[in-house]
């Protein structure tokens, strides 16, 4: 779509640039130190170093298209700025290892990790390439010499896969296949049952505290009334449970998950090192980020632990197949996906290593949708995907299938494989990551808000569902999508922030950490989050959030325990407005959860027209603890809830203000050493936007294009696009 309008985007600066290095006011850390450690590994360690920058695109061939096609395609891509195939479907007659050693040949790698597949660049490789023993892995990884050696270092693992597959059928060990823990949901098939009940042993040890775990000497819970009296009453037991009792289900979430985990570990991972331990493996998957995980027994944080020495994590980003659950918005949540993933593996490689890269009409399965990938809609997913923290990219694809399934769809060539526009722009976005490959890899984020997501309390939310509606389960997702919006919306930067960052420390890294709909809480948690707000944190949480502890059973809040010291309130009850009687709140009509609280020593803030409190707040030590009495992040998770999301803002960040404004289009920013980099996307027409800081900046350049831009002047802007400026401190 070359007849795209432009806009005018005004870049203003609070305090004016000077020379040297940039000033900002935030004098906060991120505990950006303890952030990079928390998934820390040599291999880690080395990727960093490194700075890998993968830009690839799945190569599919047509029928007829022989080695002459094959090297103009690899050819083209690498003129335009791709580094890798991604994923590379040989032409009919040709085989896999044929296809990569003309892709090595013309400059292409034939895998989806690039440069992170060259053997590790240590002294001997150095010495081997010809190279001083003490150069930099940076400047001897644009050599000449050791892009030669790498060469064949890639060359040989070629070979040694063609002499596997010729002896054998297969260059890696026989598949182990996944064990039948019955999909997703809470039935375990009879064949999985024994192995469920050793791993419940392994999780409790006692019968005593499996008991307790298992709420048995609560009314109505114990099979017949009793609870169990060993663990050969619980082998014959156990199944009498009811499914009112919810920390039994829990555990068969958590079970499928570790089961899961189990088997990427040994049919995945170790398979994949047993062919060659150098090259990274990736994980993660074909699985949209807005899914009820713990239903689905699915723990991405978990994959992400085994990718600490191991690779690299990432989701599949499909526009027709992942969106379903936000009525396929693409803008938005393309960034909340991408930075979940990103947010699970802190310090850790992640990227999008399966993603749109053209046009979808049918695809997307019995869901689904359509939608326009041109060069705009091209960059603002890609540079979402860095501004979410991503380090490389994986399109899928190139070319496109030409019968049957998905035929004439994803593809950044056009139907008769000529070079489209959008085509060129990945690849100059791919050529800027290139460039700025260093910054990319030292940067950022540096949030103002954590958005607390945590698998227990949706498998909570999953158990709910079973004897309940069926809707339960997806709800936290909901309002943790409802929470984001309104952040994304007010260019509040925000991180998510699970149960076991905070147990690592990081809880003051965040101003303020928001708990959206967090139906059951660890104690532990509650201690953790009472010292971040004695310390001078603020923490917000709505409502229905607090229901149940860590087993399922309510968590108390009477005088004198860790909720009512840490939120100054006691909670008589949930009520529910908007059915059988009417809430306002500033004026507004409410509907959903409620709560009916008492304030012991928090001050009351707003009230319903009732009179009785909707939002108070709490002074503890040098930070506050404020509770929204409603489903705020609820509220916002349907597109056009203005008056929702400046409600939440509102009374999330109080006297907090964003070091960067911007009104009228979406920022994101990357902060790195020797440069700050925004990346700014238009969802609509064309306007004309001002972007205000409270940083000091040298100059400013066009990351794609190279173009000087000249502080306080007009910058023109793609409508429906986006663009990457790298602001020099």
């Amino acid at each position: 779509m070359k007849h795209r309008l432009l806009v005018f985007l005004l870049i203003s600066v609070s305090t004016l640039a000077l020379p040297g290095s940039a000033l900002a006011q935030d004098s906060h850390d991120y505990l950006t130190e303890r952030y990079d450690q928390l998934h820390y590994s040599e291999k880690q360690a080395y990727y960093k170093e490194l700075a890998p920058m993968s830009v690839g695109a799945v190569y599919l061939p047509r029928p007829g298209e022989g080695e002459e096609e094959l090297r103009w395609h690899f050819r083209t891509m690498k003129e335009l700025g791709f580094t890798s195939t991604k994923q590379l479907f040989p032409p009919n007659g040709m085989t896999f290892e044929e296809a990569a050693l003309i892709a090595l040949e013309e400059g292409i790698s034939p895998w989806w990790y690039g440069e992170a597949g060259w053997a590790p660049i240590t002294p001997e490789v150095l010495k081997a390439a010809e190279l001083p023993a003490n150069m930099s892995i940076k400047e001897a990884r644009e050599h000449p010499k050791m892009k030669a050696y790498q060469t064949e270092v890639l060359r040989k693992r070629i070979l040694r896969r063609q002499e596997l597959v010729k002896a054998t059928g297969q260059h890696e060990p026989d598949p182990i296949p996944h064990p039948n823990t019955g999909g997703v949901g809470h039935k375990l098939p009879d064949e999985i049952k024994p192995v469920f009940l050793d791993w419940v042993r392994k999780q409790y040890g006692s019968i005593d505290s499996l008991n307790y775990a298992y709420n048995m000497h609560h009314v109505l819970l114990a099979p017949g009334g009793r609870p169990f009296t060993s663990w050969a009453d619980f082998n014959e037991r156990w199944e009498q449970i009811p499914n009112k009792e919810y920390r039994h289900l829990r555990d068969i979430f958590r079970f499928k998950a570790d089961m899961r985990l189990k088997w990427t570990q040994e049919n995945k991972i170790d398979r994949h090192n047993a062919f060659d331990p150098v090259p990274p493996y990736r994980a993660g998957g074909e699985m949209g980020m807005f899914l009820p995980f713990s239903w689905r027994g699915v723990d991405m944080e978990g994959i992400a632990e085994l990718m600490t020495p191991n690779g690299s994590l990432y989701p599949s980003i499909h526009l027709a197949w992942h969106f379903d659950e936000v009525q396929h918005e693409i803008t938005r949540p393309v960034y909340m996906q991408a930075a979940l993933t990103n947010d699970y593996f802190k310090g850790g490689w992640s990227a999008t290593w399966e993603s749109t890269g053209g046009p979808q009409q049918f695809s997307g399965g019995k869901g689904g949708n359509g939608f326009t990938v041109d060069e705009g809609i091209i960059t603002q997913l890609m540079l979402t995907y860095l501004a979410a923290g991503y380090k490389g990219f994986g399109l899928w694809s190139w070319s496109m299938r030409t019968a049957g399934w998905e035929a004439g769809e994803y593809a950044l060539l056009d139907r008769h494989n000529k070079v489209t526009e959008k085509a060129i722009r990945a690849g100059a976005i791919g050529k800027a990551a290139q460039k700025y490959r260093d910054e990319v890899w030292q940067g950022h984020k540096e949030p103002f808000v954590g958005v607390y997501t945590d698998w227990e309390n949706e498998a909570y939310w999953a158990a709910m569902s079973i004897q309940g509606r069926d809707i339960f389960k997806q709800l936290p997702i909901d309002a943790r999508t409802g929470v984001s919006r309104a952040l994304i919306n007010h260019n509040v930067p925000y991180e998510y922030v699970t149960p076991s960052d905070l147990r690592k420390g990081l809880a003051g890294r965040y101003r303020v950490i928001y708990l959206p709909f967090v139906i059951a809480i660890d104690p532990e948690i509650i201690g953790i989050l009472t010292e971040y707000v004695e310390n001078g944190g603020r923490v917000v949480i709505d409502m229905p959030s607090a229901w149940y502890d860590e087993n399922g059973a309510l968590l108390y809040s009477d005088k004198g325990t860790p909720f009512e010291k840490l939120f100054g309130v006691t909670i008589n009850d949930y009520q529910y407005a908007g059915i059988n009687m009417d809430y306002r709140l500033e004026g507004q009509p409410l509907h959903g959860f409620t709560l009916d609280m008492t304030p012991t020593s928090a001050e009351v803030v707003e009230r319903y027209h009732s009179g009785d409190p909707a939002i108070t707040e709490n002074k503890l030590g040098k930070g506050t603890a404020v509770i929204l009495g409603f489903q705020a992040s609820m509220d916002c998770f349907k597109p056009g809830q203005a008056a929702a999301e400046e409600r939440l803002i509102r009374h999330t960040l109080a006297d907090y203000q964003p070091f960067y404004r911007c009104e009228g289009a979406i920022v994101y920013r990357m902060a790195s050493p020797e440069a700050d980099h925004y990346f700014l996307l238009n969802d609509g027409e064309a306007k004309q936007v001002e972007l205000d800081f409270d940083y000091k900046y040298r100059n400013a350049t066009d990351a794609i294009t190279g173009e000087s831009l000249k502080l306080g002047a007009p910058i023109e802007l793609e409508c429906y696009s986006g663009r990457w400026l790298r602001f020099e401190k």
